[in-house]
């Protein structure tokens, strides 16, 4: 059974949410195989001030 985490910014609709499973669900199965219902979509929303890139939070960009 396929797990896949997707870490992202905070502020996207649950419509977007959604459709990017969809897609993510998609993709995994025409490269993988499998069924729908084993694919797992978990959906990690994450703050700009818990992020930093390059050695600076991406809050202060």
């Amino acid at each position: 059974m396929p797990l896949i985490r997707v870490e992202m910014f905070q502020g996207r609709t649950d419509d977007q949410k959604k459709a990017m499973a969809a897609r993510v669900t998609d993709a995994f199965l025409e490269t993988c195989g499998g069924t729908p219902e084993s694919v797992t979509v978990i959906i990690e929303e994450k703050e700009a001030r818990h992020w930093a890139v390059g050695g600076k939070l991406l809050s202060e960009k």
